[in-house]
């Protein structure tokens, strides 16, 4: 078992080696990961070396401390966040191997191909189709809400591949080459005025079977742990104290003394508890990790996440009044990843809206955590056993 001793030697050891003022970058990341100090609880040989997930605290300390380059966590979340995890317990020995070292370094984007026009709130009702033709499968179908898609390079993809069965059970999961013909990535434009998001058209775009992740019709099973992993990393990241949101507001209630009253004073302090009290929740629920997958107190992390923002960013326009309406920004933009922070508050009050759909809807999430960690009766669901292709739509 490796212990922190060992980690500690191993980290200086990779410092002495690839000295962080003199390395390339990326030639950095790519020997930080071969020497299994990417994310030290994975297998070795895949960026780990099979130790306690908690110890990975001191390698990055170790790390910090040197001047070492990061990964840039922000600009590939949904590779390291979703993906990877996927990867790491659906696939083959070779899918590891192609695809986990370039995601983690941040050469290769990945991006998520989940909801569909018809198919948000209701995932398994998805209508895109894989069919398979030799050792290929050929996939047509739309999907939406696709953050990075114009700058990803592989994409998760499910797909429909037998419509005679009920929904849940005719679905698999794909690995998909952004780059292949057939593939169109159109932007989103969002009430920020940027285009985050888009739209992806897949038109006989053919993927080897080589890159599905799964047994044929598994997918949803496999999709679970994709979905369970993103909540955990949406609503579930480490904050210091006065991180995220609550940082802006509490900043300006201190160097701004006349813009202070007392019915703002109570609000402010009541979501600057919440916001801690939510903070020291996902530490636990981080540490929960340690000893297997993730469950479903990550949807109920991801609610008060998105709850929490839309309060606090709604507390910041009416505390900074007339120039919290302003937001200096309208362009066209195809920004690669989100900044909650180091924008006007105007920004960050219109784009918190999204908090409450992305990742899952509130309204789903509540009845996950009705159902699957409350343990109250299920709503009933009249489709379960139908066929997919017998559905309404």
């Amino acid at each position: 078992m490796t212990d922190a001793d060992e980690l500690v030697r191993r980290t200086r050891e990779l410092l002495a080696e690839h000295p962080p003022a003199s390395t390339d970058r990326l030639d950095f990341l790519r020997a930080r990961f071969d020497a299994g100090l990417a994310w030290v609880h994975y297998p070795q040989g895949l960026g780990g070396l099979d130790a306690p997930r908690s110890l990975q605290a001191v390698v990055d300390a170790e790390l910090e401390a040197a001047g070492a380059p990061d990964n840039d966590p922000r600009r590939i979340g949904i590779g390291l966040g979703m993906a990877a995890p996927t990867i790491l317990a659906y696939g083959t020995e070779e899918q590891k191997q192609r695809y986990l070292r370039p995601l983690w370094t941040g050469e290769e984007v990945w991006c998520q191909l989940f909801s569909e026009p018809g198919a948000g709130s209701d995932l398994a009702a998805l209508g895109t189709r894989a069919v398979r033709a030799g050792e290929d499968w050929v996939v047509n179908g739309q999907k939406v809400w696709t953050s990075s898609a114009h700058v990803a390079r592989w994409a998760i993809l499910i797909a429909r591949t037998d419509p005679d069965v009920p929904k849940h059970a005719g679905i698999s999961y794909f690995v998909c080459d952004m780059t292949d013909p057939g593939v169109e990535v159109r932007p989103l434009r969002q009430i920020t005025g940027e285009a985050e998001f888009n739209e992806v058209f897949l038109t006989d775009v053919r993927i080897p079977d080589s890159r599905r992740l799964g047994g044929i019709g598994d997918g949803w099973r496999v999709a679970q742990t994709t979905l369970m992993n993103e909540r955990v990393s949406i609503g579930g990241m480490r904050l210091p104290r006065e991180g995220g949101m609550i940082g802006p507001v509490a900043q300006t209630w201190r160097e701004r003394p006349e813009l202070r009253t007392h019915e703002l004073h109570q609000r402010l302090l009541k979501l600057w508890v919440e916001a801690e009290v939510s903070r020291l929740t996902a530490e636990r629920l981080r540490q929960q990790l340690v000893a297997g997958q993730p469950g479903y107190e990550g949807s109920g992390m991801k609610l008060a996440f998105a709850r929490l923002n839309q309060e606090i960013s709604g507390l910041e326009v009416e505390l900074r009044g007339e120039e919290g309406l302003l937001y200096d920004d309208w362009t066209m933009r195809r920004p690669e990843l989100v900044d909650f922070t180091g924008r006007d508050a105007g920004y960050r009050y219109l784009r918190s809206k999204g908090n409450s759909i992305e990742g899952g809807t509130s309204e789903v999430l509540l009845n996950i955590v009705a159902e699957r960690v409350l343990g109250l009766p299920a709503e009933p669901r009249t489709d379960k056993d139908v066929a997919w292709k017998d559905l309404a739509r």
